[in-house]
Parts: structure tokens; sequence; C-alpha cells
């Protein structure tokens, strides 16, 4: 759902980049209460993950296709303030590196792509865990519906802004009616991914998820032939066979073969904006990138001529750059919370910054 320049007018281009800016600031104060020395690195990481899978274009219907946005993805496993800072990352990265998603409509992708969906999933995850058992499997199934509710919001979002500030005279109608329809089939896509995501990570580390904090396992005695809650017990703690070193290991080893090779085998059809745009005409003003002369642009590298290796090389350099421009971002931004706090040595850290710990924090 990358928006080219051209698709919005100046005026509304221009207001919702003061939109996409006033978040991303507001993001940056709130992700501060969000991460720590685990989470950090964990959040550059997702950043670099979401940019991989943004590669893997999966067919829908009718010859087009869509990939993953990564909203509800992000705030789920990060936090809400740090998921719009993971999306805005890679937004920012794929529009200067790889020509995806105009640079005047940087801010229109933005708070399509980042602001909407992230702010849509996580009020829903929210409301979702706290009515369903507290357990795994339910924080799974609700980051499974998030995601796939978060994408159609988007689309509706692009066209109350290509209604206020479309440049070809178009349906609205008929186009909230395309967008929406092909991309609840894409949210099917992006729910799956985001459900597996998370719950391989819970499986291994639940304790680094952040939409699974407050989840612990409260010992059980058997009472009369029924297990019951122990009085008084404390829970549990976490199983931590996996370090969170491995777990960004891993993470990264996976980003870096799905960019890397899997990327080669995405669909080649039209995500579902461009074949929107190109059966209802919206595309007649859309303007060439400012850096489509770029040597990584529509994900290949320049000058060399094998198509896979071409794209994996685009791939990988996009990872690297992601991870690490995220990663600097988000220590930043945890070293301002360190830096803002009081220097009382005797004080006993939170439970967030424990090794390997359960927060108490609710979902």
């Amino acid at each position: 759902m990358h928006v080219p320049d051209g698709f919005i007018n100046a005026p509304t281009s221009a207001a919702t980049g003061v939109i996409a800016a006033g978040a991303v600031a507001v993001s940056l104060r709130g992700a501060r209460r969000e991460l720590d020395e685990r989470t950090a690195p964990l959040a550059g990481l997702v950043a670099a993950f979401i940019f991989a899978v943004q590669m893997l274009n999966f067919p829908v219907a009718a010859g087009t296709s869509g990939h993953l946005l990564g909203g509800a993805l992000a705030a789920i496993l990060v936090g809400p303030y740090t998921g719009v800072l993971c999306v805005s990352v890679v937004l920012l990265m794929q529009g200067i590196l790889f020509a995806d998603g105009g640079l005047t409509a940087l801010g229109v992708n933005i708070t399509n792509m980042a602001i909407v969906t992230t702010v849509v999933a996580y009020a829903l995850f929210r409301g979702l865990v706290k009515v369903l058992p507290r357990t795994r499997r339910s924080v799974t199934a609700a980051s499974f519906v998030a995601a796939l509710v978060s994408v159609p919001a988007a689309a509706l979002a692009f066209t109350l802004m290509y209604a206020i500030g479309g440049t070809t005279d178009v349906s609205i109608g008929k186009v909230a009616t395309a967008m929406i329809g092909v991309h609840v089939l894409i949210g099917i896509g992006e729910a799956t991914i985001t459900a597996l995501t998370v719950g391989s990570v819970i499986a291994v580390r639940p304790d680094l998820v952040y939409g699974a904090r407050g989840l612990t396992q409260k010992l059980k005695l058997r009472v009369n032939g029924e297990l019951v809650d122990a009085p008084g017990a404390e829970p549990a703690p976490v199983a931590a066979r996996t370090s969170h070193r491995k777990v960004w290991a891993a993470g990264l080893v996976a980003s870096l073969v799905l960019a890397g090779f899997v990327s080669f085998y995405a669909s080649a059809n039209p995500d579902g904006l461009e074949k929107v745009a190109a059966d209802h005409g919206i595309d007649k003003q859309a303007e060439e990138h400012a850096v489509a002369d770029s040597p990584l642009a529509d994900y290949g590298v320049e000058d060399v001529d094998d198509a896979r290796l071409s794209g994996g090389l685009a791939g990988v350099i996009g990872v690297g750059v992601t991870v690490v421009a995220g990663t600097g971002v988000f220590w930043a931004v945890r070293r301002r919370r360190t830096d803002a706090s009081p220097s009382n040595t005797s004080e006993t850290p939170d439970a967030a910054d424990a090794p390997d710990s359960t927060s108490p924090t609710s979902v």
C-alpha cells in the first residue's frame, strides 16, 4: 500500500506530513516507557523483519497480490509507540533507498501504514485480551484478529485521504469498495503472518512480547481431584531456555533468508493499491520517484544483471541498513529514558528491566 508521488495533492500530503511528524514525536516519548536494554535491539530487529516480509508479496485474487503492513505485528511485539517508529523507519528506508513509496507522500504512507494500522490493531488487541482467557493462545488469537482488521482500516484511511485530496476525478464509492474488498483478503495474509510470528516468539520467550506481559503461570495444587491455584503462591518463572540474544540472532537470520532468497519467489502481481489505481484511473497523475535512479531502486542492485542475485543483494542490504538504523534509533530512545531517570542506585529495578522476569504490567 505504498502511495507514490502524485496520487494525493500537495496540501493534503503536507497535512498528513504534519500528522505523521506529530505522531512520531509522541511515539518517541512513549517508546521510552516501552523499551529496555533487551527490547531496544529487538525493536530494531522487528523493523528489519517487517522490511524483509514486505518483500514477500503473496497472491490474493484476480491478478492482485498483497504484502505485510506490519503495524499490528510491531505493536504487539514491542509496544504501540515503538511499533509506530518501527514501521516509520521501514517506510523511510524504502522511500530513500529503494524508491518505494513517494517522498512527498511519506506523510501519507506513515499515517496509513504506521499510525492507522498500529492504533487500530493495538486498541482491538487490548480489548480482546481483556475478555479472553489470559493464555498464550489467546494472545496469538487476538493478534490474528487485530492484524486482520488493521489492513482494511488502512485502506479506508487512504480512501478518505483520496476523497479529500485525490488528483483525479474518480468515484470514491467505487474506490472504497475496491480498496476495502481487496484489502480484507490481504488482511488474512497479514493476520496469518502476524499470528505465526507472535506465536513463535511467545513459544520461546513470552517475556519478550510486549502484548504478552502480565501472562503468568500460577502454581497449581490438586485438591480432591481438581487443580486449583496455590494460595499465596508466587507465579512460576517463565521458562527461558533461549536467551534473548539467540532470539535476536535467529530473527536476523530469518530476515536475511526471507529478503535475500525467498523474496525471489514472491508474486509479481501488482499489490492491492496498484491494482485499484490502475483499474480506476487513480494512477493517471502518478509522478516518477525522486530517487528513481537510486542504485537500489525497485529492490535490485544496479549493474547486477542476474535478477536473483540482484534482488537478493538488495534485500540483504535493506535488512542490514534497517536493523542498524532501527537499533540506533531505539538505543538512543532508551538512553534518553536512562538519562532522564533519577540516579538512585538503591532503587529496585523495574520488572521489565530484570533479565528474565515476567512483567506484571497488564496488556
